[in-house]
């Protein structure tokens, strides 16, 4: 086995929960999350010489796991109506419904920001190549989501408080 299928190897066995809820904040349900990662896996490993290395291998593999999702969602015409349903990494939103309700509240790209960021664990660099943006523009898009998660738990808080 060459060294680049080793470290998706590696990468799919250190990070595929975050993968998984990652991509279940797509496609609405964990069942269809687990067999998006395991195609976006698939996908990384017979295209690996593709990679060329420019950034980082956890970001190209995010970026074919958001395109897979999204092939997913478009064949899919039940799961499109789920698209965004399950809050970013709450897929038990009874834990916290707060919060869950919160980051639902956010708009889709902002929430991926977030997922990716509090619950993947990317860098702002990594974040900002997988979705495309610069790195100020996954700065901004992280305050202004901690902004409105804090006004929106605060309002929640006041209901109940």
């Amino acid at each position: 086995m060459d060294e680049r299928a080793e470290a998706i190897e590696d990468l799919y066995r250190q990070r595929y929960g975050r993968f998984r809820d990652g991509v279940a904040t797509i496609t609405g349900d964990r069942e269809s999350a687990r067999d998006v990662v395991q195609e976006t896996f698939a996908r990384a490993l017979r295209k690996r010489r593709s990679f060329r290395g420019d950034g980082s291998l956890e970001a190209w593999v995010w970026r074919i796991a958001l395109r897979t999702a999204r092939e997913h969602l478009s064949r899919s015409p039940a799961a499109s109506s789920l698209n965004g349903s399950v809050p970013a990494a709450l897929n038990e939103p009874d834990r916290d419904p707060a919060l869950a309700a919160a980051l639902q509240s956010l708009p889709p790209k902002r929430r991926l920001i977030v997922f990716l960021r509090y619950f993947a664990d990317l860098s702002y660099a990594q974040i900002a190549e997988v979705c495309g943006v610069s790195e100020g523009t996954v700065g901004a898009s992280l305050a202004q989501a901690r902004a409105a998660l804090e006004e929106q738990l605060k309002e929640e808080a006041g209901r109940h408080g």
